[in-house]
């Protein structure tokens, strides 16, 4: 008995010794907080429930079997063409003809040349099971035919619904069912330094997955501003590799939930240089949602003008302006919402609905994400004070309307500032034309500005036909930069082109 009793007592003592020895081992005296003189603070990293463990790589597998399904590939075709160009008409060309000194003299004359068919092709995501699909609107510019391919090699004609030059995105339509789509997730809540992954089809690959971190939030480039005077860019920036082709792709988080559209890269021999940019998935949403329903962007503006963060620092001082206190409000137009509810020149925007905005393309995504009438709490610093100003939103024309395609693409048509008619069918066949446009008066708009005169019969845009002005608008509603105007004169002979640029118009 005696010696079972001993038995137990050591196996004990044993025991109690080896979980204090382990304990010495696990948890050293030295750590965060406790150094010992003269030594840096130290630490083991340690598994501990619900924290982070040290050396073990995250799985990303999940993430991209949900999100990939979701992710097609885009092949666009713009079809040869042949459009004007202008060749040199030399005073003697009456003895010897346009071409004999066609190159060296001032008087202009038409020049036909064909534009070769081109391809290309880029990515986009899948948003809803019957085939709803958001994209860039660099991807489709100008296309005149849209394939989609599934990951599962299934191919698609897409019908375009709607594009954005200004947020630089665009909607697409496909006929199918029960198709796999991608859930929504929130860029409001993207953290510096959070895992994320873009997904797409670069150089024509097959579906591609690369990963990356969030380096920064609210980047702007400056590239939508090549094909729309009111640009929205507040770009989230990763080091994910995207190339050409990702454009329109998908970047999701590691739930496999969409928080970007992957957009463009900073390189200077157009591969992946490090960094890559994505337009915020709750910007993207909204304005997809408005080309589903209405086929044209309800955009809100607040009516005012603001000091950029990156201005010259000459210009920054001489108004005295203090950066990181907010957008410095310069101006605000007379018809806008913001004079309206009696925000002035000299206020700071700090925050739009306690949403804050602490530079420029912040707020400006934030007013993108509301439609005209929508009422939103600007909070402002005002010599210091901070208040809080309650702002109806309207549109770019000062007023509430909601705005339809129908009506945005006709619109485009007031803008350019001239009245014009449709060609009747007996003028038509008079001038040897199947219809057109006539520039009855050029006004003092856009048309003013080219060397175009008044009667000009517009026939076609950039070798695109044209024979009344629904047809006209149209071409116009989906280009963008400058454009080649071609047509006749009444009583004339030759086909005159005119350029037209469109930054300003749309």
């Amino acid at each position: 008995m005696k010696h079972i009793l001993l038995v137990v007592v050591i196996s004990i003592a044993t025991s109690v010794g080896s979980v204090w020895v382990a304990g010495q081992i696990m948890n050293p005296k030295t750590s965060m907080g406790e150094q010992e003189k003269g030594k840096s603070p130290a630490n083991y990293a340690a598994f501990k429930s619900g924290g982070a463990v040290s050396g073990m790589p995250l799985d990303f597998t999940a993430a991209a079997s949900a999100a990939t399904p979701a992710v097609v590939h885009i092949k666009t075709k713009i079809s040869s063409k042949v459009v004007q160009g202008r060749q040199q008409r030399s005073p003697f060309a009456d003895l010897f003809g346009d071409d004999f000194f066609g190159d060296f003299f001032g008087n202009e004359q038409p020049r036909n040349y064909r534009i070769p068919e081109q391809r290309a092709s880029g990515s986009g995501v899948l948003v809803t099971a019957d085939g709803y699909i958001v994209t860039n609107n660099h991807v489709v510019e100008g296309a005149n035919e849209i394939d989609v391919t599934l990951t599962n090699k299934k191919t698609f004609k897409a019908q375009l619904i709607g594009t954005d030059a200004s947020s630089d995105l665009a909607v697409l339509k496909i006929e199918a069912g029960e198709l796999p789509y991608i859930l929504w997730g929130n860029s409001d809540e993207v953290k510096l330094g959070q895992w994320v992954l873009a997904i797409g089809y670069p150089w024509t690959l097959d579906v591609t997955v690369t990963a990356g971190i969030v380096s920064a939030k609210a980047r702007t480039l400056d590239l939508n501003r090549r094909r729309s005077d009111t640009p929205i860019e507040s770009f989230i920036q990763t080091d994910a590799a995207v190339n050409q082709g990702n454009s329109g792709g998908a970047l999701v988080d590691t739930d496999g939930h969409l928080i970007g559209i992957n957009s463009a890269i900073a390189s200077q021999t157009g591969s992946y240089a490090g960094y890559s940019y994505a337009i915020p998935v709750n910007l993207a949403r909204k304005i997809t949602n408005d080309l589903i329903k209405f086929g044209a962007v309800q955009r809100a503006y607040l009516g005012v003008n603001y000091i950029p963060e990156n201005a010259p620092e000459e210009q920054l001082k001489e108004r005295n302006i203090k950066l990181g206190e907010g957008v410095y409000v310069s101006d605000v137009s007379e018809n806008g919402a913001a004079k309206a509810a009696g925000i002035k020149q000299g206020d700071y925007i700090t925050a739009i609905n306690e949403a804050a905005t602490p530079t420029a393309p912040e707020m400006v995504e934030q007013v993108a994400r509301y439609k005209p009438g929508d009422k939103v709490k600007i909070t402002l610093n005002r010599d210091g004070k901070s208040m809080v100003k309650e702002v109806t939103l309207r549109n770019q024309s000062g007023n509430y309307d909601m705005i339809t395609k129908e009506s945005n693409t006709m619109n485009l048509l007031g803008n350019l500032g001239a009245t014009l008619e449709d060609v009747s069918p007996e003028a038509a066949k008079r001038m040897g034309i199947t219809g057109g446009v006539q520039v009855k008066n050029l006004g003092d708009g856009a048309l003013k500005n080219t060397r175009m005169q008044n009667d000009f019969v517009i026939t076609s845009v950039n070798g695109s036909k044209v024979t009344n002005k629904k047809e006209l608008a149209e071409l116009l509603q989906n280009l963008s930069g400058t454009v080649r105007l071609e047509g006749v004169y009444p009583g004339f002979e030759g086909v005159y082109g005119y350029p037209l640029n469109l930054e300003g118009i749309k």
